[in-house]
Formats: structure tokens, sequence, C-alpha cells
């Protein structure tokens, strides 16, 4: 069912208003997705699987618990990073290749390493 003119001229006034007020969320908002959102947890978890899987290797001849802890890690992060590719789906796979297609690494990455050059810019400005 389409929205009226009166409530599309009042989701514009809100956004205009939201845009004036916050742009920087603004920007979040409309770049961030469901599949952004969950590539996001996935990339999270895989780090925690690997850390997991160091802190296991490491920790299994010097004590059995520090080693099912790390296996605990790891199996924690297993089911995440399965619960985020369900979340995804074939439609999110296919909207991340397509952009990692048309955009490279940035578009996965995100702008992390832009905010790390801004960072240590303005501390050597300083």
């Amino acid at each position: 069912m389409p929205l009226s003119e009166h409530e599309q001229r009042i989701l514009q006034e809100i956004e205009a208003r939201l845009y004036e007020s916050d742009p920087a969320l603004a920007r979040e908002v409309s770049t961030t997705t469901l599949y952004s959102h969950a590539f996001r947890n996935i990339k999270w978890a895989a780090l925690g699987f690997v850390i997991g899987t160091v802190v296991m290797v490491a920790s299994l001849s010097t004590h059995w618990a520090i080693a099912f802890v790390g296996f605990l890690g790891m199996l924690l992060c297993a089911l995440a990073i399965e619960r985020n590719a369900r979340k995804m789906g074939r439609a999110g796979w296919q909207q991340l290749t397509g952009s990692q297609q048309r955009d490279g690494m940035r578009s996965i990455l995100g702008s992390t390493g832009q905010k790390m050059r801004d960072r240590f810019q303005k501390n050597v400005e300083d």
C-alpha cells in the first residue's frame, strides 16, 4: 500500500531534519544494510575463531582447561558465523560479491582504514 502525499511529505521532513541535526548518523544509516551488518559480524567472529584456535593450540601442552576455553570460544564463533551467514542468505552474498567487483576491497573492509588515517593525522598535527 503506497503512502499518501501527506505521509511522504512528513517522511521527507523527518529525513531533512536528521541530515541537519546529525549528518554522520544519517550517512551511516543510509549505507548500512542488514547484509553489511551481518558480514561485519562474520568478520569479527572469524577473528575470534582464529584467536580461539591460537589459544587452544598454545595452551594444549600447558593446561587442558585453558585449551578447553579456547575450544569453547572457537565453537561460539563458528555458531555466530553460521547464524550470520544464514541471515545474509544468497541475496546478501550476491550483493556483497557484486559490490566487491565494483568497489574492490574498500567495500568489504569499510572505512576503517580511512578512520585510522584521520586519527593519526590529527595526532601528528597536534
